[in-house]
């Protein structure tokens, strides 16, 4: 990617190992803070592939379909190895160039504990970018950068009951999380007809579950390494 494709100015920038964990983990949020006319980027670190029913060429399609969706412009793909992802130092300088090129107020990166290493790599990675990224005296692109806060969203491959520090009301965009979710159909629909439930069945039952939590229909939890502050409770519902 040149510098010049990428450069703009976001609000949040959201980080994930491979096409489908930023519509599987918080594809409500970014509806809701689009609608709330915020700038929301994607960065999918990985094309996710081989898988046993995709392509490189498939997913491309069906980011795009999700993309689409979602409503998001901005949407790239840093190009590193799936199923061998690793915090590595030139990755770490890819990740760190992009936040300076974008400078996004906050970063969202999956969940710190999981069964799947590339997930595992992509917070690492996150967490690296973001002390290079306002670095003075290097030969990244931009300008010094430290985003304001890393918030962590759930889409992981434990059997865990997550331990989230708020959990975001998601109902009014539920409807477009799932559709959203559904274009990704080589990776959570073919293949898996013989499952029951059905995989998108039990993204809307841990969705409606969260939701349960907070007195809503759906809901999306997350989590920060760091506290959260507040000025008032009027947001707390």
């Amino acid at each position: 990617m040149k510098p010049e494709q990428i450069a703009t100015k976001l609000d949040a920038l959201i980080v994930a190992p491979h096409p489908d964990d930023a519509e599987l983990g918080m594809g409500g949020a970014i509806l809701g803070m689009q609608n709330a006319g915020l700038n929301i980027g994607i960065l999918d670190l990985t094309n996710g592939e081989p898988t046993p029913f995709g392509s490189p060429e498939i997913r491309i399609q069906e980011t795009e379909a999700a993309s689409k969706v979602l409503g998001i412009r901005w949407r790239h793909n840093l190009g590193l190895p799936n199923r061998s992802l690793e915090p590595t130092l030139n990755a770490r300088e890819k990740l760190a160039s992009i936040f300076r090129l974008t400078q996004p107020r906050w970063i969202f990166a999956p969940y710190w504990h999981d069964a799947h290493p590339d997930h595992l790599a992509a917070t690492q990675l996150v967490d690296a970018a973001r002390f290079w990224s306002k670095l003075s005296k290097t030969e990244m692109p931009g300008e010094p950068f430290h985003p304001e806060r890393i918030y962590n969203y759930y889409c992981v491959h434990l059997k865990m009951h997550a331990n989230p520090k708020f959990v975001l009301d998601i109902s009014q965009d539920w409807d477009k999380k799932l559709e959203s979710i559904a274009c990704y159909h080589s990776q959570f629909v073919q293949g898996r007809e013989h499952l029951d439930p059905q995989f998108l069945d039990q993204i809307r039952d841990e969705a409606a579950y969260w939701g349960k939590s907070i007195g809503v229909k759906y809901g999306e939890p997350f989590t920060s390494r760091e506290p959260l502050g507040m000025t008032n409770f009027s947001s707390l519902v």
